[in-house]
């Protein structure tokens, strides 16, 4: 399966066969042509299960890759080819226009009778998921780029099954053509026309409650940690942890993160009261209820959110959460007394009923040898019985470059910014362009307008072909609003250096486990970050002096006279922005 460093062979799988029910073959193929990158992955873990005593070592967890079935990119080529879609790969469409258009066109008929004896043989949860030649490679991931589309799949009728996956994979299909996917495919140098989508049909990993399907848990295991605290260090790697299916991790959501080598020590939290308002208080699940409202188009056309409540009444809680006890202050494990529930996952990294830790420091560890590489693993959980669904495994970028940032550099008067929470590595050169949030105009409900603004400016910068350094409040990239602006990788996809800062009443650092942070580090983009109550803090009034090239409600772009002096010492996490004041006024 091992090719070269941090890349996989691509296997051989065996044939889809109707009917046919296959213990022993749960990795099967539809059509010919390449399996794509993420299906790669899912071999390579497949394999790895197979020839490691990884589940003798854990007897009590079962560890599976769920079954899945990989449509060949064979099919893709067939069905753009047929329906004439090939015409929106440089096209100027909107995403919905494309949607609308892949749904009104016939998938091959050579698949439809695979297709329809799939939907007999399951009847519970599938996920429709991206699996194209460009993604997970190694240096130009396309993680999160392209869709993923969940449906129910228990409906009584397998023609109505049939056509809820049918567009499904249309849609998914379609994703590969939308602004967000074209936009990157540009940033990283990619023709349009080089990409393949093969798809992945699988059993989505989790258990039933009422009108909710979801696992007790999702996570995302990083080898390395760009962000360590504390005790930690980087080579300890990082878990992010969320309740419900991954979507809140991968978006850039609320969830806990830890170092696996000190899983008892809480993310560093000002107080209690700072950690209950982070933590994540809604989850996502799988709609087995009468649909909401009919939308093809949508990927979370068959998804519905639930909140801590509602996962108690499910009893799914039991081994996430504390309880908090306002009279002294502090956390209890466990549910054992009334108050508000915290999901800090205390009873699984404290009281180790299940190994949940020992089990992803393991899987990390083996991965790491076989690809020779940093590696990022996704997972999902259920407790009754213990089995844990490996959901996805990539290699990670981490720089060697040797580059040195010592605290006193930190302190250069000329600096517009020095920050010892930075990641990346190295010199960045030839930024001129500033684009930042105008500070005063902030306001926490306007960040979809934020990244509306910013989409266009971006888009303008692209288009010159100017880097630029982007300055933003919150989180960057989370599909919640209201933790910083919520934008898709193609919207900032000409930045090369991302500053994030605070205001009072905002804190979210950046979620190593999202699908927009992999990208980030992958190609190369450093991001810092200032801290509210940090050392250093930015120089807001050299910024308003510069001049002025393009000014919205929320937004300014400012152009220097020469490039700034930007270095990141990714070994030590400290990063320096001079001004070049003898030039930049």
């Amino acid at each position: 399966m091992k090719t070269q460093s941090g890349s996989l062979a691509s296997p051989k799988l065996i044939p889809y066969v109707r009917n046919a029910n296959d213990p022993d073959h749960n990795i099967q193929i539809i059509g010919s042509g390449s399996i794509g990158g993420k299906a790669q992955g899912l071999v390579f873990l497949q394999d790895l299960l197979s020839s490691s005593d990884l589940i003798q070592k854990y007897p009590q967890t079962k560890v599976i890759v769920p079954d899945m079935v990989v449509i060949g990119t064979e099919v893709f080529d067939s069905f753009l080819e047929k329906n004439n879609l090939v015409r929106f790969t440089d096209s100027d469409h909107t995403d919905d226009q494309i949607a609308h258009a892949f749904q009104q066109a016939d998938l091959p008929f050579f698949v439809l009778g695979d297709l329809r004896s799939l939907v007999e043989e399951i009847q519970n949860p599938i996920a429709v998921r991206s699996s194209s030649l460009l993604e997970d490679a190694t240096y130009e991931p396309f993680a999160g780029i392209y869709s993923t589309k969940m449906i129910p799949n228990e409906q009584f009728d397998p023609d109505f099954r049939f056509r809820k996956l049918s567009e499904a994979i249309k849609f998914v299909y379609a994703s590969t053509f939308f602004k967000a996917a074209k936009s990157y495919r540009n940033a990283t140098g990619h023709d349009h026309r080089e990409e393949k989508m093969a798809l992945i049909i699988q059993r989505v990993h989790g258990a039933r409650h009422h009108v909710r399907f979801y696992p007790d848990l999702s996570g995302v295991a990083r080898s390395y940690n760009f962000y360590p605290v504390g005790k930690a260090k980087p080579e300890d790697g990082v878990v992010s942890l969320a309740l419900g299916l991954g979507k809140t991790i991968v978006d850039g959501g609320r969830s806990w993160t830890y170092s696996p080598a000190h899983p008892r020590i809480a993310p560093p939290y000002g107080s209690i009261n700072e950690l209950l308002k982070n933590s994540q208080r809604e989850f996502w699940a799988v709609n087995m209820g009468a649909p909401l409202i009919y939308d093809p188009i949508r990927e979370t056309e068959y998804l519905i959110k639930g909140d801590l409540p509602t996962a108690e009444k499910d009893g799914t809680l039991k081994e996430l959460c504390s309880t908090y006890d306002s009279q002294g202050d502090r956390l209890q494990i466990g549910m054992g007394n009334p108050g508000p529930r915290v999901l800090n996952f205390a009873p699984l990294l404290q009281l180790k009923r299940i190994p949940l830790n020992k089990l992803i420091q393991e899987l990390i560890r083996i991965c790491e040898e076989q690809l020779e590489n940093p590696v990022e693993i996704e997972f999902a959980m259920t407790f009754s019985p213990p089995s844990l669904g490996l959901l996805q495994v990539r290699s990670m970028v981490v720089s060697s470059d040797e580059v040195e940032v010592s605290e006193q550099d930190l302190g250069d008067p000329n600096a517009l910014a020095a920050s010892e929470k930075a990641l990346g590595n190295g010199l960045v050169e030839n930024i001129k362009d500033i684009v930042y949030v105008i500070p005063e105009n902030f306001e926490l409900e306007k960040t979809r307008e934020m990244a509306e603004e910013l989409d266009q400016i971006n888009g303008e910068l692209v288009r010159k072909g100017s880097p630029y350094l982007l300055i933003i409040f919150g989180r960057l990239g989370s599909s919640d609003p209201w933790l910083g602006i919520p934008v898709n990788w193609g919207q900032i996809s000409g930045s090369r250096v991302i500053i994030e800062t605070y205001q009072e009443g905002l804190s979210a650092d950046m979620s190593q486990g999202s699908h927009f942070f992999h990208n980030l580090t992958s190609l190369g983009v450093s991001y810092i970050s200032l801290p509210r109550a940090g050392k250093y803090q930015l120089d807001w009034s050299w910024l308003s002096e510069q001049k002025e090239i393009q000014k919205t409600k929320y937004l300014r772009h400012i152009e220097l006279k020469s490039p700034l002096g930007i270095k990141i010492d990714g070994k030590a996490g400290r990063a320096i922005i001079l001004k070049s004041r003898g030039k930049n006024g």
